[in-house]
């Protein structure tokens, strides 16, 4: 947990909004095969795998599917099976980049983002942020500065992106905006 004290400098908020060379080097280094990489439901879990699919047509949502994870064989309909970003796109900022939008792709880009402690990631004209349940120095003074002025796509996902776009079209444009704000209860929207 960081603990923020009066009189303090902020602490660096670096690592909580961007991926460090040696992550993105990790994530380069991932096992990936363009025309077998796959992800499959977890039953397990709720959640995804990845697997090499072995036999099936993923084109046709009707096809038998024979995907291999780790040393287990399971079998699927097209239509359940989702192909697996390159490994360019792990930790992408905004999720509309994505060659494969599916369901496992979104979940594993929010999963490893979270993992890396970067929780707020776009989703097209949205930013999706996941409560990490500790406090993160990541609304403080130093951090408001970085987003001052700057267009969303100059600086890493951040609601005060979303909030500097909105602030800016409200002055341009003078005419109100509306922000919706969800998340369930106990969430951290306030």
């Amino acid at each position: 947990d960081i603990k923020l004290v009066k009189g303090q400098a902020d602490p660096d908020p670096t690592e909580f909004l961007l991926p460090s060379i040696d992550m993105k080097r990790a994530d380069q280094q991932k096992p990936y095969d363009s025309k077998k990489s796959v992800w499959v439901a977890d039953p397990k879990t709720g959640g995804y795998r990845e697997g090499l699919i072995e036999s099936g047509d993923l084109e046709d949502p009707a096809s038998k599917c024979v995907v291999a994870v780790g040393h287990e064989k399971f079998t699927h309909k097209a239509a359940e099976v989702g192909k697996v970003n390159p490994p360019k796109f792990e930790k992408c900022e905004d999720m509309v980049n994505l060659t494969f939008l599916n369901d496992a792709s979104v979940f594993w880009n929010l999963k490893t983002r979270y993992q890396a402690k970067m929780i707020h990631t776009y989703s097209g004209l949205f930013v999706v942020v996941v409560n990490p349940y500790k406090r993160y120095p990541i609304y403080t003074h130093r951090v408001c500065k970085i987003y001052l002025g700057k267009r969303r796509n100059e600086v890493p996902p951040h609601l005060w992106a979303i909030a500097e776009t909105a602030y800016r079209n409200m002055i341009a444009n003078t005419k109100n905006n509306a922000m919706l704000i969800t998340g369930e209860s106990g969430a951290g929207k306030n």
